[in-house]
């Protein structure tokens, strides 16, 4: 009987050690730096619809700087031209825009990728013109029923203001070289209209035939320009 309880009392020993070497390996833990920096790029949709489409010009810079592990400021600037033939009448707008908001990265990246999977909202402000070239008006008279007006009549000052919700991608492609792609869904805030006529189309906003709400998208080239590291730290499991 004496031997045996020494047996038992050994052996609970060995399975206590074997349990807290399981436990150690189970939680040990992995430190290695992780990036923060600054992000800067283009809308490459923008700068390529320059050249395949005759009535548009624009440009956007785009940009983003991490704060957090998951948390973004980012932002965009830029420029378009843009006329519109539509049925009744001929127009062209010209303007700057700026947007700032956030990105909250959703995707777990594996020790030092730096990919996302974001959502995000952007306030964006934009000033511009328009610019009536013409339009149509019903003539009786005429044998085709209407009659087009060159006008030329230019309305300047105008501003307006809106909300995006974003939802996008970014991978990287090779050492600190991003691919983008995002789709935005905006709210029209504010918009000063001119008299007599409106504005169908807000440069960085869009078409504005849907009332209040628009939509758009982009994609990106960016370079990330690293400035310091953390330590992250995550559990290995073995």
């Amino acid at each position: 009987m004496k031997y045996m309880l020494r047996f038992i009392f050994s052996l609970s020993l060995v399975c206590v050690s074997l349990l807290g070497n399981a436990q150690t390996k189970d939680t040990a833990k992995v430190v290695y730096l992780e990036r923060y920096g600054l992000r800067l790029g283009a809308d490459l949709h923008k700068i390529a619809r320059s050249f395949y489409e005759k009535d548009y010009r624009g440009f956007e810079v785009v940009g983003d700087y991490r704060l957090t592990k998951r948390f973004y400021i980012a932002g965009e600037i830029g420029n378009e031209d843009k006329t519109i033939d539509d049925d009744r009448l001929n127009f062209t707008t010209k303007g700057t825009y700026f947007k700032v908001g956030f990105d909250y990265n959703s995707f777990e990246n594996w020790l030092d990728m730096e990919n996302m999977i974001y959502v995000g909202m952007r306030y964006g402000v934009s000033s511009f013109s328009q610019t009536l070239n013409s339009y149509k008006i019903y003539d009786p008279s005429n044998y085709y029923g209407e009659n087009t007006v060159i006008s030329g009549e230019k309305f300047g000052g105008l501003n307006a203001s809106w909300l995006e919700v974003i939802g996008g991608i970014k991978a990287e492609l090779f050492s600190n070289v991003y691919l983008g792609f995002s789709v935005r869904l905006n709210y029209l805030v504010s918009n000063k209209k001119p008299d007599g006529f409106d504005n169908l189309f807000i440069p960085g906003y869009n078409r504005t035939y849907d009332g209040k709400f628009g939509a758009g998208f982009n994609y990106t080239l960016s370079y990330f320009i690293p400035i310091y590291k953390k330590n992250k730290t995550i559990t290995e499991k073995k």
